[in-house]
């Protein structure tokens, strides 16, 4: 399931000179494509989208006959990375990697530096998309889809639980959140659907923590160190106990309290989309499940995790947002030629229409790029892209510089917690001995 947490990305060019902004649905052949035959290989870890980006593959080639290139799936599961590396070490590199941002960062040396495009992309994403990519300062990796979470909700059933129109700027504070949620209790609904799985309380969830604290990644990744280094007591941090105070209340009126680590992400996904809990903690990617429901409801939206009750506090009204996969182009291995033509394909993928349809309307994801000409389906990822648009987004990238292990460690810390197997002080002892861990590493 901790696919489900990433999903996709893409792009980049040959040509020194910088495409208008406008070139979005505009020319379907790549420019500065190779001039000769060259082979190109895709290493994709967005194993459920592997067929588009195969007729994607076929796309290109008709446009641009000299180039070939040839899809490396990946299964689903925890074998995606010691398939990379295996590449590596043999001397085979791909050409193009769709990677989460933590792998580019670790393999960073075997990347090419894309600074030299950096200008075009700034101009073609929406502010602030390429800075979240930036990897240690280097721009290694080119986005091409983003993903935001926090507390979605059924549009219908909050609705008819309050009797009027439902404003989401209205939930400014956890009290206002708690006071909802006793609404939607008493007309008879689960208020909201909390999913146990490690990955969604680990990652997503106590994620936040690492995040909440500045709206600087590098000052994020300071605390961290100081995490490592015993020197943060999260008892004392206020952001992680306001957030914990905010799980306490999911906790309460979860639909799940009876049973909550079944953690079946289909069916809490279903049972959320058909009317059974009113909101949901989790992420736009959840539109790959009740996007396709027969009967579903029609309206759901998103609104951030209030983590205090002070509205003006940084996270009350800020959705979590990051780019979640990168396209990076190898420099251990591949020749000039296939380097310039890997730049020309991931260009044309995110500006031609037919990329743009494939990402959006097939791929089901939304992009972070200025004009995007295809109209989407998911209706969640339209309402975390307002959020965007109006700069309430919350820059998670510090999960970018974690332990690969963060989330699963930390997570099963949470599942105790969330069925009270340990109390909220266990549950800071055990958090603080994993980042203890990690001391000077």
């Amino acid at each position: 399931m901790l696919l489900v947490f990433s999903v996709l990305a893409a792009c980049s060019n040959a040509n020194t000179s910088n495409p208008p902004a406008s070139n979005a649905g505009g020319s379907e052949e790549g420019q500065g494509s190779a001039k000769k035959d060259v082979k190109l290989t895709f290493f994709n870890t967005s194993a459920e989208v592997n067929t588009v980006f195969e007729e994607l593959f076929k796309s290109y080639h008709e446009l641009n006959p000299n180039v070939t290139i040839e899809l490396i799936p990946t299964p689903i599961g925890g074998a995606q990375l010691e398939k990379f590396q295996s590449l590596l070490a043999s001397n085979s590199p791909a050409t193009i990697a769709n990677l989460d941002a933590g792998t580019i960062l670790q393999f960073k040396d075997k990347f090419l530096d894309l600074e030299a495009d950096k200008a075009k992309y700034e101009a073609l994403t929406k502010p602030g998309a390429i800075d979240g990519a930036l990897l240690d300062g280097k721009f290694l990796g080119i986005p091409w889809t983003a993903q935001g979470y926090g507390l979605l909700y059924n549009k219908r059933v909050v609705e008819e639980a309050i009797g009027g129109t439902f404003d989401p700027a209205s939930i400014k504070t956890r009290d206002d959140l708690a006071a909802l949620f006793a609404k939607i209790e008493a007309a008879g609904t689960a208020p909201v659907m909390l999913h146990g799985a490690d990955w969604s309380l680990g990652a997503h969830y106590l994620g936040l923590t690492y995040s909440l604290q500045s709206e600087s990644v590098d000052s994020n990744r300071a605390f961290v160190e100081e995490l490592k280094n015993g020197n943060v007591k999260l008892s004392e941090n206020p952001q992680f106990t306001g957030l914990m105070d905010t799980f306490d209340l999911l906790i309460k009126y979860n639909a799940r309290k009876k049973d909550p680590l079944v953690a079946d992400y289909n069916k809490d996904s279903a049972d959320f989309a058909n009317g059974n809990a009113a909101f949901y903690f989790m992420g736009d990617w959840t539109w790959a499940v009740i996007g396709g429901l027969e009967g579903r409801d029609q309206e759901f939206g998103i609104i951030p995790v209030p983590v205090s009750n002070n509205a003006s506090d940084y996270g009350n009204a800020q959705v979590a947002y990051s780019e979640p996969k990168l396209l990076a182009i190898d420099n251990s291995g591949s020749t000039p030629e296939q380097q310039e033509a890997a730049k020309a394909f991931l260009e044309w993928l995110v500006t031609s229409e037919k990329g743009q349809t494939a990402i959006v309307s097939e791929m089901g994801l939304s992009m972070p790029y200025k004009e995007v000409a295809v109209q989407g389906s998911n209706i969640i990822s339209e309402a975390v892209t307002q959020y965007v648009d109006n700069g309430n987004a919350m820059n998670i990238g510090v999960i970018n510089y974690l332990p690969q292990d963060y989330w699963a460690k930390t997570g099963a810390s949470m599942q105790k917690y969330l069925v009270g197997k340990i109390d909220r002080q266990g549950l800071v002892d055990e958090i603080e001995a994993y980042w203890k861990s990690y001391a000077g590493k």
